[in-house]
Protein backbone atom coordinates (compact mmCIF):
# COMPACT_ATOMS: atom_id res chain seq x y z
CA UNK A 1 0.00 0.00 0.00
CA UNK A 2 1.18 3.23 -1.09
CA UNK A 3 1.23 6.86 1.07
CA UNK A 4 -0.16 9.70 -0.01
CA UNK A 5 1.62 12.65 -0.89
CA UNK A 6 0.90 14.30 2.49
CA UNK A 7 1.61 11.46 4.50
CA UNK A 8 4.82 10.74 2.86
CA UNK A 9 5.85 14.59 3.69
CA UNK A 10 4.87 14.29 6.96
CA UNK A 11 7.02 10.80 7.28
CA UNK A 12 9.74 12.74 5.76
CA UNK A 13 9.78 15.71 8.63
CA UNK A 14 9.74 12.80 11.03
CA UNK A 15 12.34 11.19 10.09
CA UNK A 16 14.50 14.38 9.45
CA UNK A 17 13.25 15.41 13.17
CA UNK A 18 14.54 12.33 14.25
CA UNK A 19 17.45 12.18 12.12
CA UNK A 20 18.65 15.56 14.18
CA UNK A 21 17.74 14.23 17.52
CA UNK A 22 20.40 10.89 17.21
CA UNK A 23 23.16 13.50 15.63
CA UNK A 24 23.61 14.50 19.23
CA UNK A 25 23.68 11.31 20.93
CA UNK A 26 21.44 13.01 23.49
CA UNK A 27 18.74 10.34 24.61
CA UNK A 28 18.58 8.41 27.77
CA UNK A 29 14.99 5.99 29.07
CA UNK A 30 13.16 5.92 31.85
CA UNK A 31 11.54 9.10 33.35
CA UNK A 32 12.19 11.02 36.26
CA UNK A 33 10.00 12.42 39.35
CA UNK A 34 10.68 15.36 42.12
CA UNK A 35 10.09 13.25 45.51
CA UNK A 36 9.85 14.88 48.53
CA UNK A 37 10.22 12.54 52.09
CA UNK A 38 10.00 11.82 55.43
CA UNK A 39 13.23 11.04 57.55
CA UNK A 40 12.75 8.61 60.54
CA UNK A 41 13.48 11.08 63.14
CA UNK A 42 10.23 11.35 64.88
CA UNK A 43 10.73 15.20 66.24
CA UNK A 44 11.98 16.00 62.49
CA UNK A 45 9.92 18.65 61.19
CA UNK A 46 8.70 16.52 58.39
CA UNK A 47 6.58 14.90 61.48
CA UNK A 48 5.42 17.52 62.08
CA UNK A 49 1.48 19.25 61.40
CA UNK A 50 1.87 20.07 59.05
CA UNK A 51 4.56 18.56 57.33
CA UNK A 52 7.53 20.21 56.03
CA UNK A 53 9.30 17.29 53.88
CA UNK A 54 12.56 17.10 52.89
CA UNK A 55 14.10 17.52 49.27
CA UNK A 56 12.86 18.24 46.18
CA UNK A 57 15.09 14.96 45.29
CA UNK A 58 15.13 13.86 41.72
CA UNK A 59 14.43 9.61 41.68
CA UNK A 60 15.45 8.48 37.75
CA UNK A 61 14.26 5.16 36.53
CA UNK A 62 14.48 3.21 33.76
CA UNK A 63 13.82 -0.70 32.92
CA UNK A 64 16.84 -2.50 32.30
CA UNK A 65 15.71 -6.83 31.41
CA UNK A 66 12.50 -5.98 32.67
CA UNK A 67 13.49 -4.65 36.07
CA UNK A 68 13.10 -1.18 37.29
CA UNK A 69 16.11 0.41 38.05
CA UNK A 70 16.51 4.07 39.42
CA UNK A 71 19.36 6.49 40.77
CA UNK A 72 18.98 9.66 42.35
CA UNK A 73 20.39 12.90 40.55
CA UNK A 74 21.54 15.41 42.16
CA UNK A 75 19.87 19.11 40.86
CA UNK A 76 22.85 19.43 38.56
CA UNK A 77 22.77 15.91 37.04
CA UNK A 78 19.19 16.71 36.21
CA UNK A 79 19.90 19.87 34.78
CA UNK A 80 22.81 18.33 32.47
CA UNK A 81 20.68 15.42 31.60
CA UNK A 82 16.58 16.53 31.03
CA UNK A 83 17.63 17.16 27.60
CA UNK A 84 18.62 12.97 27.81
CA UNK A 85 15.16 12.13 28.65
CA UNK A 86 13.72 15.12 26.81
CA UNK A 87 14.63 13.66 23.42
CA UNK A 88 14.08 10.14 24.56
CA UNK A 89 9.98 11.23 24.81
CA UNK A 90 10.20 13.29 21.79
CA UNK A 91 11.07 10.26 19.89
CA UNK A 92 8.61 7.94 21.11
CA UNK A 93 6.42 10.73 20.14
CA UNK A 94 7.76 10.57 16.73
CA UNK A 95 7.29 7.10 16.34
CA UNK A 96 3.85 7.27 17.51
CA UNK A 97 3.06 9.77 14.99
CA UNK A 98 5.09 7.22 12.20
CA UNK A 99 2.79 4.28 13.62
CA UNK A 100 -0.35 6.85 12.43
CA UNK A 101 0.44 7.33 8.85
CA UNK A 102 1.15 3.73 9.00
CA UNK A 103 -2.08 2.72 10.36
CA UNK A 104 -3.93 5.21 8.04
CA UNK A 105 -2.09 3.28 4.80
CA UNK A 106 -3.47 -0.05 6.02
CA UNK A 107 -6.72 1.32 6.93
CA UNK A 108 -7.29 2.82 3.58
CA UNK A 109 -6.73 -0.64 2.01
CA UNK A 110 -9.72 -1.19 -0.48
CA UNK A 111 -9.16 -5.20 0.59
CA UNK A 112 -10.47 -4.16 4.14
CA UNK A 113 -13.96 -3.86 2.22
CA UNK A 114 -14.35 -6.86 0.55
Amino acid sequence: MRLTPDQRAHARRIATELAAIARTGKVAPGSVAERRMRCGKANCRCHADPPQLHGPYWSWTRKISAKTVGRWLTRDQLDDYETFFDNSKRIRALVAELETIGLSAIDADPRWHR
